[in-house]
């Protein structure tokens, strides 16, 4: 694995670390505000010892988990509310995760989907995002900004983001649907033509949602310098992460997960 992990060509923002399992990647900007890592293959994620050693890595008690629906809902955990590492019944229904309790990770799965994690420089609260294309049509990420706002008084100057790996432009081919769903949920058209693209030769429109999920945050008052995109691919990493797209339903499950730093 790690030297397929040396083959995957990442931006300087980005590193990769060795864990107890194996490998995970970090951006080098969130470490100096918050604990955060994005797994790969090598945890699997199918025991409650891979959760704890997850949890263990980020320096955490437990893991904050939701039922993820592809929407912007949003669940604020304090202390051991809301902190879920077992069965899906025991999650509660969401797509984005805020929290200032240093002893919970927040933890969002996907196999494709976009994992954003987000650090507040200045009150120290966290958000861990799930965005598929749906969840990003709904503006997932501007939500996870406005709960932090709202909940813990963050500036959106004040915070950082990681945009994890997740499938690319390159792969990503999708229905000309897509592009009236995003225009519907009142996206400007000047963005939803980036964020669709069709190559020469191409049949079908192709999705760039780092791009969309970049442009959204930039939009809601994030410095563009302070969003850091991995620009990995699932579906052309497959040696690394799960990809729904090429694997259906026997793709796994990677996370992005990130909890407050502990001061003092």
């Amino acid at each position: 694995m790690k030297s397929y992990m040396t083959m995957a060509v990442l931006p300087d923002s980005f590193y990769w670390t060795t864990e107890s399992w194996g490998g995970a990647l970090r951006c080098s900007p969130l470490d100096a505000v918050a604990p955060h890592l994005f797994t790969t293959r090598q945890l699997p994620l199918s025991s409650q010892g891979d959760w704890e050693r997850l949890s263990a890595a980020l320096g955490a008690a437990r893991v904050a988990q939701l039922t993820q629906v592809h929407g912007r809902d949003v669940v604020v955990v304090r202390g051991a509310e809301g902190a879920q590492s077992g069965g899906a019944a025991e999650r509660p229904y969401g797509d984005i995760l805020v929290s200032d309790d240093p002893d919970v990770a927040l933890a969002v799965r996907a196999a494709d989907c976009v994992p954003l994690l987000i650090a507040d420089r200045a009150t120290g609260a966290v958000a861990a995002v799930h965005a598929g294309w749906r969840g990003t049509a709904a503006a997932a990420a501007p939500a996870a900004v406005e709960a932090m706002s709202r909940q813990f008084g963050s500036r959106p100057a004040d915070l950082v983001v990681a945009i994890g790996p997740s499938i690319g432009a390159c792969c990503y081919e999708v229905g000309y649907e897509l592009i009236d769903a995003f225009l519907a949920a009142g996206h400007a058209r000047a963005d939803v033509s980036r964020w669709f693209t069709t190559p020469p030769g191409g049949i079908k429109p192709r999705l760039d949602t780092w791009a969309a999920n970049r442009d959204q945050l930039r939009h809601a008052g994030v410095p563009a310098e302070q969003i850091h995109v991995a620009g990995l691919c699932t579906a052309c990493h497959l040696d690394l992460f799960p990809s729904f797209r090429k694997e259906k339903e026997r793709a796994g499950r990677m996370v992005g997960a990130i909890c407050a730093r502990r001061h003092g």
